[in-house]
């Protein structure tokens, strides 16, 4: 259990980092909007992951729910309506503009880490 917390633990420092690189240097028109919503949701389930390691099976798929809900947070301009439109970093953690699409890429990265969670757990059953 405690090598499936650190594998989890390394996989989300290294999307985290990549998620920040992406943020930071790159500035186009697929990779930042499309890439990072999709490895977004891998994140948060690796994180989980780290303190949950079994278990929670349906796991993507509370990750997906909690990104539509901030997706739809985002139609409605949650920001605004709370009151925290002047903090940039409210701004940026919960967004303020709505995408149909980044609901797919959210999707796409569920089932990525789904993928990924598979195929971990099968290796583990067979050492």
């Amino acid at each position: 259990m405690k090598k499936l917390r650190i594998l989890y633990a390394l996989l989300f420092c290294g999307i985290l980092l990549t998620e920040i690189i992406i943020a930071l240097f790159v500035n186009d028109n697929f990779v930042r909007p499309y890439v990072g919503d999709v490895l977004v949701t891998v994140l948060i389930c690796c994180f989980f992951r780290v303190f949950i390691p079994k278990g929670v099976t349906a796991l993507p798929v509370y990750v997906f729910l909690f990104a539509v809900a901030v997706e739809i947070g985002q139609y409605f301009d949650i920001v605004k309506l709370i009151g925290l439109e002047d903090s940039k970093f409210f701004s940026i953690l919960l967004g303020r503009t709505f995408s149909a699409v980044d609901i797919l890429c959210y999707a796409l990265g569920c089932i990525l880490f789904f993928a990924i969670d598979r195929t971990i757990r099968q290796h583990q059953n067979r050492s």
